[in-house]
């Protein structure tokens, strides 16, 4: 498995698949914040933001053209990745001027479930042990994309850019659903409507109350490593957006699809990460149980969507693979 990981390559001339896909989506979410503008919080402060995820680009692309090899193929595919984690908390920077409908999610899923799944869930496992299996899950969703991602890259580097466009194409298709659909999940919405608005089953239309406002509620489960862990992630980075459909669920499952088709090995390690995500999504409050089901049912046709978009011309530079 000697990659030559180091060894300087031809140059390739221009961006690179994900490079351009995350140049649409800021053109898009660039749009949306000239158009709402005033609305915004802060749009100078958004605008500066993208000018230097722009100029950190132009560094890494710098790198490559000096000395062109996977090694700075690989720095540019992860630069674009790291960005995920700036991405993410952006839409919420977009989508509180919208009115909240958390109430229309809450209802739904009281109608659907003849309660709430992410409550009753947390209450029937709540000893120790299943608090510190499902934080594991809902931690393992970032390793999961980091190991599949060095697989490829290191066991099987043909698929290597098809594997993380399809991952990134991914994200920026729930991201551009999050800007425009906001949705908080319990962990934001059952904080702030209040404890006897819950207990009578009442799921009130909150308005715009998340544009000043990101309480969480306490953190579910047994106290314990993984708990903890999940706990600190989620002070530090989380924020009331994002939750419908869940791309927690959405994505590991894309990342499962992925593994199947890269080693049969590496899809069934990977599995019981993925199921213990899954249910964690609603354990953790995180999510609406609807979220969870609408991750598994998207997941499919962003894969598609990603896969198509991939071999467009405008993407996809031919390597003479054809491998998936």
């Amino acid at each position: 498995m000697d990659l030559d990981f180091f060894h300087t390559q031809r140059r390739r001339p221009g961006l690179i698949g994900v490079e351009k896909i995350m140049l649409c989506y800021m053109a898009i979410t660039t749009l949306v914040i000239l158009i709402t503008w005033n609305l915004l919080a802060d749009p100078v402060r958004l605008l500066a933001g993208r000018g230097a995820v722009l100029v950190g680009m132009a560094v890494v692309i710098a790198i490559y053209h000096k000395a062109p090899s996977r090694a700075t193929i690989f720095l540019r595919v992860l630069y674009q990745m790291g960005l995920l984690a700036y991405w993410y908390p952006d839409t919420y920077e977009l989508n509180r001027i919208f009115p909240n409908l958390d109430y229309f999610f809450a209802a739904l899923e009281e109608t659907l479930f003849g309660g709430q799944p992410s409550l009753d869930f947390a209450a029937a496992f709540s000893s120790k042990a299943w608090s510190e299996a499902f934080n594991l899950g809902y931690f393992s969703y970032y390793p999961m994309i980091i190991g599949l991602t060095l697989f490829t890259l290191f066991g099987c580097y043909r698929r290597f850019e098809k594997s993380t466009f399809i991952i990134v194409c991914s994200f920026f298709l729930y991201y551009i659903i999050y800007v425009f659909l906001p949705v908080t999940g319990p962990q934001y919405y059952f904080q702030a409507i209040g404890e006897t608005a819950l207990h009578a089953h009442v799921y009130p239309n909150i308005g715009d109350y998340f544009f000043n406002h990101h309480e969480l509620l306490p953190t579910t489960g047994a106290e314990g490593f993984f708990r903890d862990l999940v706990e600190a992630t989620q002070q530090s980075g989380e924020r009331p957006t994002a939750a419908f459909p869940s791309s927690h669920v959405g994505i590991s499952t894309i990342l499962m699809m992925l593994a199947w088709r890269t080693r049969h090995s590496l899809f069934f390690i990977l599995m019981p990460f993925y199921v213990l995500l899954c249910f964690a999504t609603v354990y953790v409050q995180a999510h609406y149980a609807i979220d969870a089901i609408a991750g598994l049912v998207t997941a499919p046709l962003f894969y598609k969507i990603s896969h198509k978009l991939y071999y467009t011309s405008f993407f996809h530079r031919p390597h003479g693979y054809r491998d998936f």
